[in-house]
């Protein structure tokens, strides 16, 4: 027999689930498709899926058009024809959205976005979109953590321990214009509290940007620069890192990647859409 379900304020809370006939949540991969970029896609999905049991996670990529790497807009499409299939078995319309696009972006690229855009309304489907997962103070972390699997800062400002080449000047690497540099720099001031070195972000899409931010560091007395992608990876060419720090002159750490905090930004963003309460994880409010 079942036991009974426990009562009073010690209860234990009910498990978490995507509630039935909830949107598809499809995750807008902006990368040429590769192996890279869909192991890492799956691995963000998986985060989100195992924080919502139950969720409809798929992937659409924004440059994708076959079976292996499904467009964005072919992705929608299905999920709107099997709604359409559901409504006509059921006898109901279902009035909530088909599916909600997060892409897959720590920061704003207004050229990406407008092609994401368009996917959705050449779907069809009524989808809808949500924001990028930055600035918000969980990607501060994930900065943190790949700077410090670098080696190039401390993994903990409170341990008594020094890390030798640990920078004292940090670049936060972003693309997508004037636009993309003003959201990393907030989320830059975050990263700066946590390591206390000066952070100053910097476009890697703009010509000169990097070597110039590296200047204004160490004219301000830095000696040890890194630079830092504020970037989840498949939106920019291989590379391009690698590139910039030898232009700027100083160590690169990864980019955020498949970073848990990743993973639950973008459920976030979901819940937030479809207005599911999710429990609280982290202290702290996202910064818009």
């Amino acid at each position: 027999m079942p036991r009974a379900r426990q009562s009073g304020r010690h209860r234990r809370p009910e498990p978490l689930a995507a509630p039935e006939g909830a949107p598809a949540l499809v995750l807008a991969v902006p990368s040429t498709p590769s192996p890279a970029a869909r192991s890492l896609a799956e691995e963000v999905s998986s985060i989100a899926r195992s924080e919502l049991p139950g969720l409809d996670a798929r992937i659409g990529y924004v440059d994708g058009g076959d079976d292996e790497f499904p467009s964005l807009e072919a992705v929608l499409a299905q999920a709107a024809a099997e709604r359409r299939a559901r409504e006509s078995a059921d006898g109901q319309e279902d009035p909530g959205p088909v599916a909600v696009v997060v892409p897959l972006l720590a920061g704003p690229d207004s050229a990406l976005l407008r092609r994401i855009r368009q996917a959705m309304m050449n779907s069809g489907s009524g989808a809808e979109l949500t924001d990028v997962l930055g600035p918000h103070p969980l990607l501060a972390e994930a900065l943190h953590v790949r700077l410090s699997e670098a080696g190039l800062a401390r993994a903990d400002r409170a341990r008594l321990f020094t890390v030798a080449t640990a920078a004292d000047g940090i670049i936060l690497a972003t693309v997508g214009g004037e636009e993309a540099v003003q959201a990393a720099g907030i989320t830059g001031m975050l990263l700066s509290a946590r390591l206390a070195v000066p952070v100053l972000a910097a476009a890697l899409d703009e010509e000169g940007a990097i070597s110039r931010t590296a200047e204004q560091l160490r004219e301000s007395g830095s000696q040890q620069l890194a630079l830092a992608p504020y970037l989840i990876g498949p939106e920019i060419a291989d590379g391009l890192v690698g590139a910039a720090a030898a232009e700027a002159g100083c160590a690169a750490a990864e980019s955020l990647g498949a970073y848990g905090a990743v993973g639950r930004l973008v459920l976030s963003n979901y819940a937030a859409s479809v207005g599911i309460t999710l429990p609280t994880q982290t202290p702290g409010v996202p910064v818009r």
